[in-house]
Order: structure tokens, then sequence, then C-alpha cells
């Protein structure tokens, strides 16, 4: 395993600080009668507040995962866990990340919301890393690199030798969002977790589980890291209905084995009537839930399909992007409004 000092890289003032002690952390188990958190005794079961650390449903991610429940850390979406996580190694006014242009966009927001830098390296024109570029971005301010694999909004998977040469060559925190996983070839980074310190991993309920509406996000790493998160986290992050939500869905793993089969049946019967479009100029390889596609003007083409009341996301003005448009898989049906609309044009 490479060794990662956390000691090191942790800002100061949250290595000295005492976290919040809520009523259900100072007692564990099981009581007939609770007088300690200020609840209201009526309107059981949700007048309680819910279990801070989420242990029964971590139990289930940690089966479902293939991770050890220490090192699950359970938030609001992942956008929460991306927020402690800079929160967590980055002093503000001081230090900076780097991300991976294009990427998923709320990296920046969360660093610029924090006072924190966010350095930027272009991928290439096929959408891969540059490794020497980043390697060479980094100096003493960065402390954290998101990585994007399935990329946002590219849609493609990064070479999986360029990540690990980056958790080999960079001694801080390494995060790995991995958002739409499920709807790639590629396993998890999450099997690598013994072997680098430093790696964060990033999943959702949101895209192949279709429960974007519960807002549940899961970071996986070492106990040392996540229990780094857990000190800064807040209290009940994740709500008692969130937590009832994503353990049903959790246990009907068949349904979304079954929903993402159905998914990519339909990926690649859209790439294909893509493709016989004339006003398609390139579709990009995806290994997500969605298709990146260049037409000849974007803008126009993204507000003909509104008026016609289909939505697609208009990327014409992000980093290597220019006239494309991000199409996300729907049913046969939305996916055949939405070809039909193309046709006319």
């Amino acid at each position: 395993m490479k060794r990662f000092d956390i000691n090191g890289w942790v800002r100061p003032n949250i290595l000295a600080m005492e976290p919040y002690s809520s009523a259900r952390d100072e007692f564990k188990g099981e009581a007939s009668v609770y007088l300690d958190a200020n609840e209201n005794p009526y309107n059981t079961p949700y007048n309680r507040y819910p279990d801070p650390m989420q242990w029964k449903l971590k139990e289930r991610v940690a089966e479902v995962k293939s991770v050890p429940k220490d090192s699950i850390l359970l938030g609001n979406g992942s956008d929460e866990p991306i927020d402690l996580i800079i929160r967590a190694f980055c002093v503000p006014g001081k230090d900076s990340i780097l991300t991976l242009e294009p990427t998923y966009g709320m990296y920046q927001v969360a660093a610029e919301v924090n006072d924190i830098y966010c350095k930027k390296v272009k991928l290439t024109a096929d959408f891969q890393i540059n490794l020497p570029e980043l390697l060479a971005a980094i100096d003493a301010t960065v402390k954290v690199i998101f990585i994007c694999s399935p990329n946002n909004p590219t849609g493609n998977s990064l070479k999986r030798s360029d990540i690990y040469k980056i958790l080999d060559s960079f001694e801080g925190i390494v995060v790995v969002d991995e958002a739409y996983i499920d709807f790639s070839a590629d396993s998890s980074l999450s099997k690598n977790l013994n072997d680098y310190g430093n790696l964060i991993v990033l999943q959702t309920l949101s895209k192949a589980w279709g429960a974007a509406g519960i807002r549940l996000g899961m970071a996986f790493a070492s106990p040392e890291i996540i229990a780094v998160l857990n000190k800064i986290k807040y209290p009940y992050n994740v709500n008692q209905l969130t937590q009832e939500k994503a353990l049903e869905i959790l246990n009907n793993q068949s349904k979304m084995e079954e929903q993402l089969k159905a998914i990519l049946e339909e990926r690649t019967r859209l790439q294909q009537e893509l493709n016989n479009l004339p006003l398609i100029m390139k579709i990009y390889p995806t290994d997500a839930n969605f298709i990146l596609v260049r037409v000849d003007d974007a803008n126009a083409v993204y507000a003909k399909l509104a008026s016609d009341g289909i939505i697609v996301r208009n990327r014409n003005k992000v980093t290597l992007c220019a006239n494309c448009l991000r199409i996300t898989v729907g049913t046969p049906e939305e996916d055949d409004a939405l070809l039909k609309a193309l046709r006319k044009m």
C-alpha cells in the first residue's frame, strides 16, 4: 500500500478541533424512553433525529459495493463530500485544487465558495488526460486532484493507467468521481483503496440507481480519511426519509440491473440513429448514460428542440465542446420524440 500521512495534509485547525457531539452520538443502542435530544414526543418515528452515522444504511452499502463500513461516508449527493474534502484538506486563500477541463462544474464552485484556487489542465483533443501537463501543474499549493471518470460532460472513461500514474506520483488527495461507473465496462477504483491511502472514490444513487431525488452520495476512502470527513460533516446530514428510501432501493438490486440493461441497449440504439442524421457532425464515445454530440449550430439546435418541448444540455461554451449538445439517454418513447424533432431540422 502507498503510505499516506494524513496528518501532513489535513488543515491544522481541522486536526485540532473537537467535533460536535450530538445526542445520538453520545448514546448508542436501544432504550424505552428518550429524553436527551429535545425532540417532540409525538409523530413517531419522524419526531426522532436520524442516525447521524447511518450505520444500517452503510451496512447495506458495504455489502453492495464491497467496501468496509468504516471506509464509507454518506452525504447529501456527491456535492457534500466534494465540499467536505476541500474544507478538510485545503487552507482558504492559500491552497488549490486541480481539475481536468472539461469536467463537472461543482469542483470549481465548491473550491471558490471555500476561497480555494482551482487550477485547470485541459484534456487532450480525444478527452484524455494530458499527463505531462498535469504533473507539471502540481506545485506545493495543490492539495487535491479531482478526476471524473467516466467524465461529465464528455462521457468517456479516462485511461486507468494514467489515473494510476497520478496516484503513484502525487502525494496529496486524489478524488475519482465515479458517478457514471455503472454504465461503464470498467471496474470501480474502490477495489484499490487498500493500495492507495490517498485515494477517495465518489459514487451516487442518482444515476444507475434512478434516485436523484433522494440525494444520496457516497465517498469511499481509508478509515483515516473518512474519520476526518465525519469530524466536519453536519451532525444529521442524511435525513431519515432518504436513509429509508436508499435502503429500499439498495435492497432491490435486480430492478436497478434491469433498468441499467435497458438504458445501455437504448444508448446503443440512440447512437446508431443519431449517426444517420446529417446535422450530427460527430458522436463522441461514451461510457455514461448520455451522449455528447457535435452539431453544426448547437445554439440553434438547442433552441429548436426546446421549442418542441425537448430539453437537452447545450455545452457550446464549455472547454473543447464547441457546438456540442449533451443528450441523456431516455426511454425509447422519449428518444423517438428527440429523433423525430432532429429529423425535421
